[in-house]
C-alpha cells in the first residue's frame, strides 16, 4: 500500500471487550507517532456486530476475561488470517496474545480454538502472574522494554512461534520458561500492559515499521523518562 498519498489503517479490534488494563493507550502511541512524523492514519473500532474489516494495515487486540475472550474470538472468526496473508500486522495484548494462538483453555477447563495466526498454546498457571515485568527483546534494535503483567494463563510456543524476549524479571509465558510474548511474521503478542508500546516506543516503532518501512526518528523525551520511572 502507497502510504505516501494513503493514510495507515489502525484496526482496534472489540475494545469493549478486549480493553482491560489501559491496552487502549497502544492505539495512542501508534497515533501520536505517526502524526509525529506527519503520517496521516486512520482509526477504526471495530464493535460487536461489526464485520472486521481485512483491508487494515495495523489491528490490535487488548487483554479481557475468559469469556470476553471466547466470544471476541467467535466474533473475529476468520477475518484476521485473511488480513494477515494480505500483509497486515497484527499486535495483541495478553487475551490478544492467547486467542492468537491455536488454543486457549480457560481456568474452568474449557478449552477453545483459537484464530490460529501463532503456533502456540495456552493453558492456566499454576499461580497468577502479577507484576513489573523486564524484558529483553529479541527484535533488532528494541533492546529492553518494560510493562505490567496480569494474567492466569500460560503460554506454551512451538516451533512455529520465536518468543518477543527473554525475561529479565518477571514471569511471562511461563509454560516455555524464561521467554515472554511471541511472535511470526507480522503478527506479535505479548503479555505486557502498560500500555506497552507507550512505554517502548522503539517496540511501536517495530510495529509501524512492518507496514512503513524505515522510519525517521522523533524526541522520545517524555517517553523515555517514563521509562526510566519503571524501570526497576
Amino acid at each position: 500500500m502507497g502510504h505516501m498519498t494513503s493514510a495507515v489503517s489502525i484496526m482496534c479490534v472489540l475494545p469493549d471487550l478486549l480493553g482491560t488494563y489501559g491496552d487502549a493507550g497502544n492505539e495512542i502511541a501508534l497515533v501520536h507517532r505517526l502524526r509525529a512524523r506527519d503520517i496521516p492514519v486512520e482509526v477504526v473500532r471495530v464493535e460487536p456486530g461489526d464485520p472486521v474489516p481485512t483491508s487494515g494495515d495495523i489491528y490490535l487486540l487488548g487483554g479481557g476475561e475468559d469469556r470476553a475472550q471466547a466470544l471476541a474470538t467467535e466474533l473475529i472468526g476468520g477475518s484476521l488470517a485473511h488480513a494477515v496473508d494480505d500483509g497486515a500486522t497484527v499486535f495483541g495484548v495478553c487475551a490478544g496474545l492467547q486467542i492468537m494462538g491455536r488454543s486457549f483453555t480457560d481456568s474452568s477447563g474449557a478449552t477453545y480454538r483459537g484464530l490460529g495466526l501463532l503456533d502456540v498454546v495456552t493453558e492456566p498457571l499454576a499461580r497468577r502472574a502479577v507484576g513489573e515485568a523486564v524484558i529483553e527483546c529479541d527484535l533488532p534494535g528494541v533492546g529492553r522494554i518494560v510493562g505490567f503483567e496480569n494474567h492466569r494463563g500460560g503460554t506454551r510456543l512451538s516451533a512455529g512461534a520465536l518468543p518477543l524476549g527473554t525475561v529479565a524479571s518477571g514471569v511471562g509465558n511461563g509454560l516455555t520458561a524464561g521467554t515472554e510474548g511471541a511472535w511470526s511474521g507480522r503478527v506479535l503478542g505479548t503479555y505486557l500492559h502498560g500500555p506497552v508500546l507507550a512505554l517502548n516506543p522503539a517496540l511501536a516503532d517495530q510495529i509501524l515499521g512492518w507496514t512503513l518501512g524505515e522510519l525517521a526518528p522523533i524526541d522520545d523525551g517524555l517517553a523515555q523518562r517514563a521509562r526510566s520511572l519503571r524501570a526497576p
